[in-house]
């Protein structure tokens, strides 16, 4: 055993289970966990050494458990998005001395889309779709809210997209085509957002191939990690309404098979520029962690920017820390102390499916049936697969009976991982297969047809940016 580590983890989801996994399999340390969780999540309550329940994950009541054990801990790292908004390091670090692997409030960029904007606008305007902010307080009645929304439709098209300037968990974000189709529903969503207490930014409808960029930080460097494909849409086929995420596929190279290593290099440029803007001059320890998980579309324009987060990916990081070749635990020592290197990942196929409650992501208008969830089918399926099936619960909780629940959200994934994609999605699904309860999921993530019309969007639109320019 090596030199003892302890780790403090602040959870929510499938997501810290993959951070937690990752960490267990260092080689050179003895790492020991102390889990601040939004329920009882049952990976962590078995692999914690102190695990504390904080259901709103409130900044102040995190720091306190931390300021107990702040001797103990070494080091942190936060998974959600809402207390690296909230200023979770800047409130641990100054109370407690115990250094956090995330953004400071300052940095945590996915605050406000319309910060995001502008950002593009300074440094990669090239990237940013054409918008408008719209800020909830500039104008004295509807009316006058109405006329200048209508004056930018009539510029840009009535073909956008109509989001909340703040989070909202994948909610809120409308679509024309998809929620609305004439101005005046456009404009009805328009001010459920503003009543709601946001601003609003209305930007153009961008299609083309997504693809999601992530990239640990020490603050003087980025590193770059595997492209990852999302799938955000509820049903098969792309259907249905937008959800945290029903799983993600990565291929055994850096890059996605719809993409050229061109594609992904063009990606680094842009993400590079957004650092190089936030960092200034030498280095910027604010952005230590992963300020980077980068959202992008491949459109007949070029790669634009859909969002940028302040956090891994979920489910994206799960396909990524399964086939890190890099001791995790050092990767971390190296962010706190700046001189992270290289991140390196085996060159295999990973997929994740999520398992979702039967009312989730309007599968069922209600259930009111038992949600009592057994992993053991699945867990069996290891002793065939080994480290080629991991198992992550998310929104699951261990209860006094001895029994696990799902909760509202996300309730479990399966990551395969193979020599292809489509060895990986076996995997993953076999997994998903031998989970028992009320749960459902898609069976497309990674299908190979949906893998091909993504090739063959992506060479339509390379034979149509050619002839643009000339080229035959």
């Amino acid at each position: 055993m090596g030199e003892r580590v302890r780790i403090l983890v602040i959870s929510y989801g499938s997501r810290a289970a993959a951070v937690i996994d990752a960490l267990s399999r260092s080689e050179n340390y003895d790492v020991r966990f102390y889990v601040v969780d939004k329920q009882r999540n049952p990976f962590n309550v078995k692999h914690a050494e102190k695990h504390v329940v904080i259901p709103d994950l409130d900044v102040e009541r995190i720091c306190d458990f931390v300021e107990v054990n702040k001797n103990e801990i070494d080091f942190g790292i936060c998974c959600p998005e809402k207390p690296i908004i909230e200023g979770v390091r800047d409130v641990i670090e100054n109370k407690t001395g115990v250094a956090m692997i995330c953004p400071t409030k300052r940095y945590a960029i996915e605050g406000s889309k319309a910060m995001q904007r502008y950002l593009l606008v300074e440094c990669c305007a090239e990237a940013n779709p054409r918008f408008m902010v719209f800020p909830r307080v500039e104008y004295s009645n509807v009316r006058e809210v109405k006329r200048a929304v209508w004056e930018f439709l009539d510029e840009i098209g009535n073909e956008v997209a109509v989001k909340p300037d703040k989070p909202a968990a994948g909610k809120g974000v409308g679509v024309w085509g998809d929620h609305f189709t004439s101005r005046e529903q456009l404009f009805e969503h328009f001010l459920s957002i503003s009543e709601g207490g946001s601003d609003v930014v209305i930007e153009e409808k961008m299609e083309g191939e997504e693809s999601s960029f992530q990239a640990f930080c020490d603050g003087k460097r980025i590193s770059v990690l595997p492209e990852t494909r999302d799938y955000k849409r509820a049903f098969d086929a792309d259907l249905g309404q937008n959800t945290g995420g029903m799983g993600s596929y990565k291929d055994n190279k850096d890059w996605l098979p719809f993409m050229e290593e061109r594609d992904r290099e063009k990606e680094e440029r842009l993400v590079q520029k957004i650092f190089k803007r936030l960092r200034g001059d030498g280095s910027n320890e604010e952005l230590r962690g992963m300020p980077f998980y980068v959202a992008f579309i491949h459109t007949d324009e070029g790669a634009k920017i859909l969002e940028i987060n302040s956090r891994p990916g979920d489910p994206e990081i799960q396909n990524v820390l399964p086939v890190l070749k890099n001791d995790f635990v050092d990767v971390c020592f190296r962010m706190i102390e700046g001189n992270l290197s290289r991140i390196e990942c085996e060159a295999r196929a990973t997929v994740v499916t999520y398992a979702v409650p039967m009312d989730y992501g309007g599968y069922r208008v209600r259930y009111s049936g038992d949600r009592r969830v057994d992993l053991s089918g699945a867990y069996a399926l290891q002793e065939r697969y080994g480290d080629n099936l991991r198992i992550y619960p998310g929104s699951m909780e261990l209860r006094a009976d001895g029994y696990t629940y799902a909760l509202g959200s996300r309730t479990v994934c399966t990551v395969g991982v193979g020599e292809t994609i489509a060895e990986a999605r076996e995997i993953s699904l076999d997994g998903i297969r031998n989970i028992d309860g009320a749960l459902w999921n898609r069976e497309d993530i990674g299908a190979e047809h949906h893998i091909e019309r993504s090739v063959r969007r992506m060479q339509r639109r390379a034979v149509s940016n050619q002839s643009a320019f000339g080229f035959s």
